[in-house]
């Protein structure tokens, strides 16, 4: 089960408390003040891990805690600190504050670490207090408590290329060419549930990755269909290839359908809309108008966007876009 947005409750240690004892031995007269520090509480680090891919163990596992400090000791004895403990996050992981909506730390990077609760401080023992003029003090601290947080999670994938259009218009099966991913391909509406990433590669160790979404339908932002739920999965790619189906086995307009999906994307964030974008008109091998993807062709002249012809049955066309891909997010990242 994929899952991209989940609560979480984090708690770092308490420190410990700081010790009231005196120094009581033999042929040790006026031994004095010998209370120890409380030990300084865990933290709670979350870290990025490439291995992780959802979020789904947090519903299970909901709150995390580290340890806290032990008390301080007689003979000036200062208690031990608590185990700090790391929580792994899949990169593309943002934490945000629940209780404020803050934005607290973006991952994007395997290995990058984040304390998002700090421990509490140890209390001081009596043996801090001594003075000249106060030599048997009894005062002593408790240890400060550790921070508590309600974070959200909220992920999103990490993908160069991010494939949108209606249910049914190619998208897994093109990823499945291009790619060794090997989402469902089924010949009904919203075969693909959740996101899929796959990794296009060249003989020449050059390599993008690709983002499929479940396919957006009219409505999609008033939650019709799988709704827009999924987008955010393509908020940080570089490019969009926009798929449309010209096959008359569609039963709609090949301009209406990419006017549609436009809109649904403008509803989520008029970011997405900006973005780099080309034009990918599927299932040629079975277009027999010619005036379908002539008027998707000239839609996107209008619009100056790249445009494309391909069939995943027969092969046309996947290698030019599979290259026009990999130059337009491989000469950026380059840059």
């Amino acid at each position: 089960m994929f899952i991209d947005e989940v609560r979480i409750l984090v708690k770092a240690g308490d420190g410990g408390n700081g010790c009231l004892a005196f120094r009581r031995e033999k042929y040790v007269p006026r031994g004095g003040p010998s209370g120890g520090d409380g030990g300084r509480g865990g933290d709670v680090v979350l870290v990025a891990d490439e291995h992780e891919n959802t979020l789904l163990k947090f519903r299970f596992n909901p709150e995390h805690k580290a340890e806290r400090g032990r008390h301080g000791e007689g003979s000036n004895r200062t208690g031990a600190e608590g185990r700090s403990i790391d929580v792994e996050v899949p990169v593309g992981t943002i934490v945000y504050d629940e209780a404020t909506g803050e934005r607290l730390y973006d991952f994007t990077a395997s290995g990058q670490r984040f304390t998002v609760a700090h421990g509490g401080k140890g209390g001081k023992g009596n043996a801090r207090f001594a003075t000249s003029t106060h030599q048997a003090p009894t005062e002593h601290e408790p240890g400060r408590p550790g921070e508590e947080k309600r974070l959200r999670l909220e992920l999103k994938l990490l993908a160069d290329v991010g494939l949108v259009g209606f249910p049914n218009a190619g998208k897994s099966t093109l990823i499945s060419r291009i790619s060794a991913a090997r989402p469902k391909v089924a010949d009904y509406p919203f075969t693909t549930l959740e996101p899929v990433l796959g990794v296009a590669q060249f003989a020449d160790f050059r390599s993008f990755v690709v983002a499929d979404i479940p396919g957006l339908i009219e409505g999609a932002h008033l939650g019709h269909g799988l709704g827009i739920q999924f987008l955010r999965h393509i908020e940080r790619t570089r490019l969009l290839a926009h798929l449309v189906d010209v096959s008359e086995a569609s039963g709609r307009d090949p301009v209406r359908d990419f006017e549609t999906v436009m809109e649904e994307l403008a509803s989520f964030s008029e970011d997405l809309v900006k973005k780099p974008m080309i034009v990918v008109a599927t299932k040629m091998d079975a277009a027999q108008d010619p005036a379908r993807p002539a008027a998707l062709r000239s839609l996107a002249a209008e619009r100056g966007l790249a445009y494309f012809e391909i069939s995943a049955v027969t092969g046309q066309g996947i290698d030019v876009l599979k290259q026009a891909m990999a130059e337009s997010v491989l000469v950026k990242t380059a840059e």
